[in-house]
């Protein structure tokens, strides 16, 4: 019913997944990007709500989404500071088993990456590493890989973006 979307950018995703749930909430770190949302997206505003805010800065919000999901954005994130960012994240779903969604560009995929995005990108990983980070916060991390527009389950080094779906917060 209630879902967060960490890194949400200019709300592209909003309009996606607002099809089947009662409410959105979307944070982004960059406030030219939550002013695009709040000025471009036709939103109902019982529905959609956006805010500038940093994943790594203390939630603010009452927390008490179903479902978390953040694409592109662990990459970014150094690697000291991934457990704050789990942290933050089950704190935002403290009342919920609810599941978080990540995904995230491959190491492997960093050798086809332009110099620019590969400057931004301090943190990507392999499937396997991907695999061990989400399963230090959570107890079951299902993982997926894609290529192009096919999601799939194959040979994890051929994968170009990675997917974890988590459920079951650790402590």
């Amino acid at each position: 019913k209630n879902i967060l979307e960490i890194g949400c950018q200019e709300g592209f995703g909003s309009q996606i997944v607002a099809q089947n749930i009662e409410k959105y909430t979307g944070l982004d770190f960059y406030e030219p990007h939550i002013n695009f949302a709040k000025n471009n997206i036709n939103f109902d505003n019982s529905k959609f709500k956006f805010l500038h805010h940093d994943i790594l800065l203390d939630p603010f919000l009452d927390g008490n989404f179903d479902c978390a999901f953040a694409l592109d954005v662990l990459e970014h994130i150094e690697k000291e500071q991934e457990d704050l960012f789990f942290k933050n994240i089950k704190n935002y779903l403290f009342n919920s088993e609810g599941p978080l969604i990540l995904g995230m560009p491959s190491i492997e995929s960093q050798i086809y990456a332009s110099e620019r995005s590969r400057l931004g990108h301090v943190n990507c990983k392999s499937k396997q590493e991907f695999r061990k980070t989400c399963q230090k916060h959570y107890k079951y991390v299902f993982m997926f890989s894609m290529n192009d527009e096919i999601l799939h389950t194959g040979y994890d080094p051929m994968s170009q973006y990675l997917f974890a779906l988590c459920a079951g917060p650790k402590d």
